[in-house]
This record gives structure tokens, sequence and C-alpha cells, in this order.
């Protein structure tokens, strides 16, 4: 089966300023596809292209069976989600998620039967004889989604839908957004900046840096795997751990040496390591590392660290050390006996260790 949607090595230049370098993406029917990354990277520019409002330099665009890269954004089959809503202001919310279908000719029975449909899937039946005005940003958000639902399109496309709301409204329109992907099955492609909403919405994330692709795969792939150090730090809240290291071989696997303030170097053994450079950054992602004891196993080993900061967070407790002359945070739990000022032993499982190039940042594992 082909794909819904297929970018195959799409550019997009400003004069002589490349946006977008050579991007390749596919998705396949019912993927909720999230493109992230830090404001600037090209995202938002890269959804438009795939909606026909920029047009490209470079490259292809198919979606389903047919080739859009030259095709006008209404005869697409796409339906998009503004950030700033765009709602006629002077309509009932009723007549903002019909508006598209009159004009597209449909009858009058089929749009109440489709009006009836999506109000009731978004729940916002009281509010359709409303204007624009009268409802809250959520309720503006839910209107906007109605009047792409209708379209019943290929693709759906989502720019920044939730940037606008306060956090507790943003959280619950994800979930909302999260229960229509489920419900529908439908292709679904959604910018952010927020990588924790990438995370939960995903099936397949793109994370994106200066116009181009560094990772893409599920949110368990980015998280547990990232292709290099800017997707360990931009995805992960805290981020990934980047501490500097030094690598020797040992009889089996290679020794990692770490620097402590204060103290001598922090030593752990990785039997599975073979052919580290010497100098590395060693990645583990901040529920990692434990407090000694609560973790077992050959790959747990433990190693004992000043705490500087403890920063009490409900059922988490976020520990700062320093370890190779860097800030490293640790996951504890809400009990935990760190104490300013004070050493505690703590558990480095390198199971879920990732070594990547101090240079390049380059994965090396």
């Amino acid at each position: 089966m082909a794909p819904i949607l297929d970018v195959q090595g799409l550019f997009k230049n400003y004069g002589t300023t490349e946006i977008l370098k050579d991007i390749n993406v596919s998705i396949d029917k019912g993927d909720f596809l999230v493109l992230v990354g830090p404001s600037g990277c090209g995202k938002s520019t890269l959804l438009n292209c795939i909606a026909g409002l920029e047009p490209i330099s470079g490259g292809a665009i198919r979606i389903g069976d047919q080739d859009m890269t030259h095709v006008s954004p209404k005869d697409r089959n796409i339906a998009m989600v503004f950030q700033s809503y765009a709602l006629y202001p002077t309509m009932t919310v009723a007549k903002n998620i019909t508006f598209g279908m009159q004009v597209r000719g449909v009858d009058k029975a089929t749009q109440a039967t489709k009006l009836a449909e999506v109000a009731k899937q978004l729940q916002i039946e009281a509010l359709l004889q409303r204007r624009p005005g009268q409802l809250s940003g959520g309720q503006r958000q839910r209107v906007a989604m109605g009047r792409a639902l209708v379209r019943d399109p290929q693709l759906f496309l989502f720019d920044e839908p939730l940037s606008n709301l306060d956090a507790k409204l943003r959280v619950e329109m994800r979930t909302e957004i999260k229960r229509l992907h489920q419900d529908l099955g439908a292709s679904m492609v959604y910018v952010t900046h927020d990588q924790i909403e990438a995370m939960t919405l995903a099936t397949k994330i793109v994370v994106m840096k200066g116009g181009v692709i560094q990772q893409v795969g599920t949110p368990a792939e980015i998280y547990n795997r990232p292709a290099n150090t800017f997707v360990a730090d931009f995805m992960g809240s805290p981020a990934m751990n980047l501490i500097p290291a030094r690598t020797s071989a040992a009889a089996t696997g290679a020794r990692i040496e770490i620097a402590r303030a204060g103290a001598t170097p922090l030593i752990l053994h990785d039997p599975r390591a073979t052919g580290l450079p010497a100098d590395i950054l060693l990645g583990l992602r901040p529920e990692d590392i434990t407090e000694d004891g609560t973790r077992q196993g050959d790959l747990v080993q433990p190693g004992e660290c000043l705490v500087d900061v403890v920063e009490p967070a409900g059922a988490d407790t976020y520990v700062v050390s320093q370890l190779g002359g860097r800030r490293v945070t640790a996951r504890l739990g809400a009990d935990t006996r760190a104490r300013p000022g004070k050493p505690l032993a703590f558990s480095f499982d390198l199971t879920k260790v990732s070594y990547f190039a101090p240079q390049t940042g380059e994965r090396l594992n």
C-alpha cells in the first residue's frame, strides 16, 4: 500500500537562503506524524509546503497515490487547523463549520448530518448558535477542528494548534486530539515546539534543526536511542544528561572514567562497549540515575556524588550534582535522602546508556 504522505528530496529556498534541505519523510494511512523542533527549524514551513501554501524549490510531494507537488491547496484533499483558529467572527459556530461544505456545493441535508456528528464528537452541541467572540480559547479550537473534520480529508494538518492555550487547557485539548485520532483512525501531521506534545501524540516523530531532519522514529526510538546530542538534549524533560568521560579498553568492554569535583574520578565498566574513542559523551536519562540499592544488576553500577541542588516535584525529586564538569540530574523518589552539600550514593543504569562523539555529537552505539 502506498504511503498516505510521501515527501521526497524537498528543498525550500527564499532567495539564496535555504530553509528546508533535502527533506525525506513518509507516513502510512492512520499515522500521527509530529514535526518537532525549536523555533525557526523549518517545521511550519514544511507543513505549509505539504498543504500547498508555500511553493517548493525542489523535490516532490505525494498524497495518497497522486503527485501533489504543484497542485492547488483546494485540490489536495487536506484539512488544516491553524494556531490562530482562523474563524469567521460574524458567523455562528454552525456556520463556521458548514461554510466550507456550502462553498463546495454539498447539499444541506449532508451538511446538517455532518455538523451534528462533529458537534457530538467535539462536545460543542450547546455552542452551535454562538459566535467566536463568545467562546473560550479551547472552544474556538474545537470549532476550528470541527471545520476540518467535516471535510473527511485524506490528511489532517495541525500548525501548533494548542500554543495559544493555557497549560491546563493545553493538556485537556492534547488528550482530545489523541482521542480523535484513535476514534477516527485519521492520518495527521502536527507541528509543535513542545516535545511533551510530540511524545504523547505521535506514532512517528520527525525532529528538525536548521531545516534538516535530525531523526525520524517512534517516540520510544527517539527517547531511548537519540541519533545525536541535539535530539538527546531536545527530547525529554529534564533532558538526557550528557557527561564528558574518558574510556580505555578493559578485559571485556570499556572502562569509563568520569571526573568528580573534589574527589577521585568515578569509574564505570561497560562489558558490552567496544571500539569507543578515548573521549566520549556518556548519555543517561535522569530516571536511569537512581539512589544506590534501588536497582540491581551487573550493568547497574554504584557511584557517589556530592549533591548541589534538590528540587522537589511532587512524586519525583530532581537531584542535581556535578560530573565531568557538567550539571547532572537524577530523577529520584519523593522520599529521597538527598540533601544539598551532602554526598549521596547513586546507581547508574548502563543498560540504558548512550555514547556520543564530543566533536560531531553523533551516536556511537
